[in-house]
């Protein structure tokens, strides 16, 4: 009778399938298990092995299997024994198999799992068994190994006594390598052993009986002291910590700590066979470890140190009884660790005291080492060692090597001598956990659970281990890495694929941070002995920065909706005088109304934006640069910073509005019939900074600092000339100051052949839409025949040169500069190449290249033809390509001409035509057509230094609006006539020629318009040249001539009681308007000044509270209106309100000294001749009317 035979008949199985099953389970035992244990090779598939040892340890198999089954009298065919190249080859998906679960305990088992970690599936049950040897593998690896191969195994609390023997696992988990808290470079996946496993033949014991000689800690201490050559000594103790295995120079190591109640002592760890041990050692473990040696590691300032050597042995769990005892006695009685579970934030708001601040002004805090336990639940990011445990603690394990086996949420973990810090980063809980090398983790309970029912793209950090890795060479504070692996998230988001690959966001991550940071250097080299082993313990942890308002990164698309969703709140639409405006004020108020904010936001941190800069689209209708990432675009405003600019940076936006009925309806959206907001950015390019500059751009930059003075105009443009294809820009708002950050890509096409000039632009027109015949490559026209256009005016520096590659932006070259030609040339820009408009400046050198040709008559334009004889005095005329490019190029010996420009005060006195001229913007009006899209315009009020104001109209019914049109921005203005109204006033209009530009930004919230100029009511009465509109006059109120107060419908603005007065209106809403009209003498002549809205309270020098009760009175009679006469002062009525309101016209309080800011108003009527009677006799003279005025502003004394 065969083994076969003999091992059925020990089951006698019921069935086939128990049989069937029977045989498997020989045949594997004979093919994979015995094998390994006796050293043969597999056996085929048909054979069968005979012989004792594979009978009886088939029968130790079955047995083992029945008796952790929950019915132990019958077969379990419905489970499979799998080998381990199976297990690694077909399955997939992570699972979990027990046998001793029943149907009902496993139910019970995925419910609970799924409750504790929500959005999270519990790992799916699979029937199968694993049988194997237990051996150690490379680098402190334990791993399951049959005849077919080997898989990792993760243990909770192993025994050395496992090892080498033949196992059976009743309870485990498998996780693939695509499953959460897999390495990828692991090949297949790994095993979690959850229990023991079932040793299935006896072995050798280790010896539990007690060490002879083993001694304790304070013993072995004091023998560090002595180093004795070829001493050998045991020693026994608790684990006080258990420090990470390190990699050193190809050596492998771990360090670990014994102690008893007063001394320690460090044991050395690097032998090969014995680096299994750190998965055997937990802190609070008792354990004796035999055949130590005294040795110095080299590289420690401290003392001694024991070694452990190839004769060592572990004994865990041990307890030792001193020779002669009867009985069993553990005299290690010291304590278990204090171990946390929770952290409140309300008791760690105080725990760290201040240090004091660095160079950098960030808050210094000392952390707090500590204890702690608790449950996995948010995997961060498992490639910077990043997770979230208890739903509110940080914990980072960047500043360990990697582990081994990633967490994964659900895993219950226990830390010792973790680093407790409070809110060292905003982005992450208040309350962080940060291990170093002294620290110890381990996990207690493997998770249950399987990957989120949603996969969430936060799972995993875009290059895993770079982060860490970065930190390790640069050795930086726990704040700024954690900033930079949220940034880095953020990057995964915003700019993958679209922009940047996978691997470069967290490199760009970390630059970033050092440019936000402002540190480059690192915290230096880290010693890893005395971080391991020094007490006092010290290590980059120890202190720790925190800066609230470190910046927060955000995509443009959520930038755009995050203002656009501000400018639709009720508010901002309008201010506080805005409640006595009517339908129609309101509308038109709101018609263009804008908003700005600004880097310095009070109480929030300062915005981030990353994305490409880059230039307009051919079909895009804005010509204007582009900041661009994954998630959407946003227009940008770029200018020159000037010295005394601070460089704030700010979005800004307009919005469009309609049929508000009143003030109070602006917060109801039913009455919103038609929006359209625009947002885009401004901001400094003196703020710009190259991160990862292109090979063109390192030529500019490094001309740039060669030059001890050169064109300033040309760095406008030379970065995104560069960066056309690829550059990523950074927007940065900062309290102060702000920067703007733009990574640069290698143009494509630069070993093609071209020919190209050199020319210095002398004057640029507007961009506008033209009747011009496109080429087939435009599209996106807005009507037919229509395409934008502009043209620019241009001197040529020298001949055209033909290249063999792209030049680009290299420095001019003495064949460019052979001859200096007087040529001009107009360059006309269409369709494709019109996106060019941004970045051509007045003054500005630059390469035109033309592709693809050795032809230098491309480059030459054409002429006009003309009669004989008669002189032209034309420029050619060169049309320039979609494919053609321009570089910014530089030449010390050939400045670029700075262009002189009018002011304000010129453009009033002179009498020039066109005019060119530079102004800040104090106010702008819309004079849209709101019934229609036509005759779109505005009309900007400008000033300069010296107070004088200027109009401007702008017609944009053909021209796409220019961005930056808000007041505190200064604009240059080139190209624009200067007309003479028929009162004399003069203004300014835009041609089709015109072309604006934001020369430097401002803050409408903080910078004002200079005052306006003191002015001479005499003088100012005479003038008929109306150079100045706005001005400030000093003088006494005479008297008043005329006062309404009244509530008028806010529909039809009729008066209003109770209801609106009109029929056909009937209105239920209401506003309350006032109006004042008074006499002001200066000593040099008297004027008539008019005042409205909320001018008049303080003019009637009526407190809040008097004012408010004045409007309840009005209520009844819905108006009022007084005439007190000028300076005779008569009433016949018995009214009391008028009596009360003609006494504060003529009290002292009114008639008093004012300091005012006025406007003239342009309908000052002429001198007239008018008759005059005195007894018999007529007399006719001519008068000059009083000046009229409309007060602006009422100033302090």
């Amino acid at each position: 009778m065969d083994s076969l035979q003999l091992f059925l008949d020990q089951f006698q199985p019921s069935g086939e399938a128990e049989t069937g099953w029977l045989k498997q389970v020989f045949r594997f035992v004979s093919q994979h298990l015995e094998p390994k244990l006796s050293g043969h090779a597999p056996l085929p598939a048909g054979d069968v092995m005979t012989g004792v040892c594979v009978d009886q340890l088939s029968v130790c198999v079955v047995k083992k299997i029945q008796e952790s089954m929950c019915v132990t009298h019958l077969l379990p065919v419905s489970y499979r024994l799998v080998s381990v190249s199976e297990l690694l080859s077909q399955q997939h998906l992570a699972c979990v198999s027990n046998t001793s679960w029943s149907t009902n305990q496993q139910r019970a088992w995925a419910k609970e799992a799924e409750l504790s970690l929500p959005g999270h599936l519990a790992l799916p049950r699979v029937n199968l068994l694993l049988i194997g040897c237990l051996r150690e593998g490379g680098a402190g690896e334990w791993r399951l190994t049959d005849a077919s191969g080997s898989v990792r195994c993760e243990c909770l609390s192993p025994s050395p006594l496992w090892l080498n023997r033949p196992v059976f696992l009743p309870h485990w988990n498998y996780i693939p390598h695509n499953a959460p808290g897999q390495d990828q470079d692991e090949a297949g996946g790994y095993l979690e052993l959850i229990g023991s496993p079932v040793l299935l033949r006896p072995g050798p014991e280790q010896g539990l009986a007690p060490s002879p000689g083993a001694v304790g800690v304070r013993e072995a201490a004091g023998l560090l002291d002595n180093r004795a050559r070829g001493q050998r000594v045991s020693v026994f103790g608790l684990v006080g910590s258990v420090c990470p295995q390190l990699v050193v120079a190809g050596t492998a190591f771990f360090c670990f700590w014994l102690t008893d109640e007063c001394h320690t002592v460090r044991v050395l760890v690097k032998d090969r066979s014995r680096l299994c041990w750190t998965q055997c050692v937990y802190v609070g473990q008792s354990v004796c470890v035999t055949a130590l040696r005294v040795c110095v590691l080299r590289g420690w300032r401290g003392s001694n140190i024991l070694c452990v050597t190839d004769q060592s042995e572990i004994h865990t769990n041990y307890t030792h009884t001193p020779v002669g005892d009867t009985h069993t006695d553990t005299p290690l009685d010291t304590p278990p660790p204090l171990m946390m579970s929770h952290v409140d934030d309300e008791d760690c708001q105080e725990v760290e005291p201040e240090r004091g601040v660095n160079q950098s002004g960030f808050r210094m805090n000392k952390s707090r080492v500590i204890s702690y336990q608790g449950t996995v639940t948010t995997v961060v990011s498992e490639g910077a060692g990043l997770y979230v445990i208890d739903r509110k603690v940080g914990l980072c394990l960047a500043y360990q090597p990697t582990l081994r086996r990633k967490l994964r949420a659900g895993d219950s973990v226990e830390l010792h001598h973790v680093h407790f810090l409070y809110r060292p980063c905003p982005d992450f809980p208040p309350s962080m956990l940060c291990t170093c090398l002294r620290s110890s983790l381990r996990v207690t309970t493997f998770s249950r659970v399987g990957g989120s029912s949603s996969s969430s793209p936060d799972s995993s950090c875009p290059g895993d281990g770079v982060l860490p890795r970065l930190l390790l060479e640069k050795n930086m504070g726990v704040s700024e890495y954690l900033w930079t692996c949220h940034l880095s998230s953020q990057l995964t988001h915003s700019l993958v694929p679209t922009v940047l690959k996978q691997q470069c966001v967290c490199v760009l991550s970390w630059k970033l941070m050092e440019c936000v940071w402002r540190r480059g250097g690192g915290g230096g080299r880290r010693d890893i002995y005395s971080e391991m082993l020094d007490e006092p313990h010290t290590c980059p942890l120890s202190q720790y920065s925190t800066n609230p308002t470190v910046h927060q990164s955000i995509s443009v698309s959520e930038l755009s909706r995050s203002l656009q969703s501000e400018s639709w709140s009720s508010g901002s639409l309008l201010s506080s005088g805005g409640s006595g405006l009517t339908r129609s004020q309101i509308n038109s108020a709101l018609a263009w109304s804008f908003r700005t904010q600004t880097g310095d936001r009070p109480g929030q941190r300062p915005l981030l934006v990353v994305g490409l800069l880059e230039l307009p689209s051919e079909t895009s209708d804005h010509q204007t640069l582009q900041l661009r990432d994954g998630t959407g675009g946003v227009a940008c405003v770029v200018t020159e910073t000037r010295e005394e600019e601070e460089g704030g940076q700010r979005s800004a936006f307009n919005t469009a509005w309609i049929d508000f009925p009143s003030y109070q309806h602006l917060d109801q959206d039913q009455y919103i019939t038609h929006t359209h907001c625009r947002v885009y950015l401004q901001f400094s390019l003196d703020h710009l900074h190259i991160l990862s500059p292109s090979v063109a751009m390192v030529t500019h930059l490094s001309q740039k600092g060669e030059e001890s003075s050169g064109d300033v105009t040309g760095r406008k443009h030379s970065e995104e000339e560069e960066t056309e294809g690829a550059a990523t820009a950074e927007k940065k708002r900062r309290e102060a100051s702000s920067s703007v950050t733009v990574t640069t890509g290698p143009v494509g096409g630069g070993s093609r052949p071209c020919v190209s000039m050199v020319i210095r632009v002398e004057q640029k027109e507007g961009v506008a839409w033209r009747n011009l015949a496109p080429g087939p490559k435009e599209a996106g026209l807005k009507e037919a025949g229509l395409t934008l256009c502009f043209s620019v005016r241009a001197a040529v520096i020298g001949p055209v040169v033909s290249w063999g590659r792209d030049p680009k932006n290299r420095p001019m070259t003495d064949r460019e500069m052979e001859t200096e030609s007087r040529d001009k040339v107009v360059l006309v820009l269409s369709g494709g190449s019109a996106r060019w408009f941004p970045l051509l400046q007045p003054g500005g050198l630059y390469r035109l290249t033309a592709p693809n040709t050795q032809d230098p008559s491309v480059l030459i334009g054409c002429g006009v033809s003309g009669r004989k004889g008669v002189e032209l005095h034309t420029d050619s005329t060169l049309q320039v390509h979609s494919d053609w490019r321009l570089h910014t190029v530089t030449r010390p010996l050939l400045q670029a001409l700075s262009p002189t420009h009018l002011s304000v005060s010129d453009v009033l006195d002179c009498r020039s035509e066109l005019v060119c001229f530079q102004a800040q913007v104090c106010d702008r009006i819309s004079l849209n057509n709101r019934t229609s899209d036509s005759g779109a315009g505005v009309r900007l009020t400008v000033c300069d230094q010296t107070g004088r104001s200027l109009q401007v109209y702008l017609d944009l019914s053909h021209t796409p609006y220019p961005p930056g049109l808000l007041p505190g921005n200064t604009l240059l203005l080139s190209g624009f006539q200067r007309r003479v109204s028929r009162s004399g006033g003069v203004y300014c209009s835009s041609l089709p020629l015109s072309s604006i530009t934001v020369v430097s930004l401002g803050d409408v919230s903080s910078a004002r318009p200079p005052p306006a100029p003191m002015m001479h009511l005499g003088v100012w009465a005479v003038s008929r040249e109306q150079s100045c509109i706005v001005g400030q006059v000093r003088g006494h109120v005479v008297c008043f001539l005329f006062l309404q107060l009244e509530w008028s419908c806010s529909l039809c603005g009729s008066v209003f009681i109770q209801t609106c007065s009109s029929p056909p209106c009937r209105s239920s809403s209401s506003v309350f308007q006032s109006k004042a009209k008074i006499v002001i003498d200066d000593g040099t002549g008297e004027a008539h000044l008019w005042f409205s809205g909320a001018l008049v309270r303080p003019l009637l020098g009526l407190a809040d509270s008097q004012w408010a009760g004045l409007q309840r009175a009005l209520r009844v009679r819905g108006h009022v209106r007084v005439y007190p006469r000028g300076r005779s002062l008569v009433c016949d009525s018995d009214d009391p309100l008028l009596h009360f309101l003609l006494c504060v016209c003529s009290s002292d309080v009114v008639c008093r000294q004012l300091s005012l800011t006025c406007r003239k108003q342009n309908n000052q009527r002429s001198e007239e001749m008018k008759r005059f009677s005195r007894g018999e006799r007529d007399f006719m003279t001519r008068v000059t009317p009083p000046l009229q005025l409309t007060c602006l502003q009422l100033n302090a004394d």
